[in-house]
């Protein structure tokens, strides 16, 4: 069944008819949208989070790993002298 968007306008944005986005957020695949319920539905089962505006998202937490020096501190170097 086609549906005419300008027909939608007429009816307005609370019929059921019309396009609803439902944004989704997935750790490793990044954003997307989903047209429809069922296929939100579906997407939740492979992982996909739907995205609400008023609740914060997780931050993958920052790199906390010491940087290995390679330069010998001063009295290393002269230990040898």
């Amino acid at each position: 069944m086609a549906i005419c968007r300008s027909r939608l306008n007429q009816k307005g944005a609370n019929h059921p008819l019309s396009i609803m986005n439902i944004t989704m957020i997935h750790p490793v695949h990044g954003a997307k949208i989903a047209t429809m319920d069922l296929e939100a539905e579906a997407d939740e089962k492979n992982g996909w989070i739907r995205y609400n505006s008023d609740t914060p998202v997780q931050v993958a937490p920052i790199n906390t790993l010491e940087i290995k020096r390679r330069r010998k501190s001063v009295e290393e170097a002269t230990e040898g002298v």
